[in-house]
């Protein structure tokens, strides 16, 4: 599974060994007892990868066999490349733009696109 944590200024991606509903059932109960409401939606969440980072022509190839369509890829321009995901936002009661998306994919594509983006945000420090 596939987790993004929005914050105000940024994001992070995890890529998580427990399944999705593991993981829904723990959020769950950990609102509950602080008493916080949730709002499960579906929906999508998009990434940037740097166009020439390596490995992203294997992404490409990934995303073609896999036919679900709960990931695609889209040029953005001639430096970036958006990743599109299709899953689900995890908010709480506050107005603020800051919550979680989750996504399952094969497990074989997720851990290769945590890979690639822990190697884009060094490429972008680098940069």
């Amino acid at each position: 599974m596939l987790k993004l944590t929005y914050t105000q200024s940024s994001f992070y991606l995890e890529c998580l060994t427990i399944s999705l509903e593991e993981w829904l059932v723990q959020r769950v109960i950990l609102s509950l007892r602080v008493g916080q409401s949730l709002s499960i939606q579906p929906s999508t969440a998009s990434l940037l990868l740097p166009a020439d980072l390596l490995g992203l022509e294997v992404l490409k190839a990934e995303v073609k066999r896999d036919h679900t369509g709960f990931i695609t890829l889209c040029a953005c321009d001639a430096e970036y490349m958006e990743v599109t995901l299709q899953g689900s936002w995890l908010l709480d009661s506050s107005e603020d733009a800051v919550g979680v998306f989750f996504a399952t994919i094969s497990h074989h594509t997720e851990f290769f696109l945590h890979k690639l983006w822990q190697e884009a945000e060094t490429w972008v420090r680098c940069r």
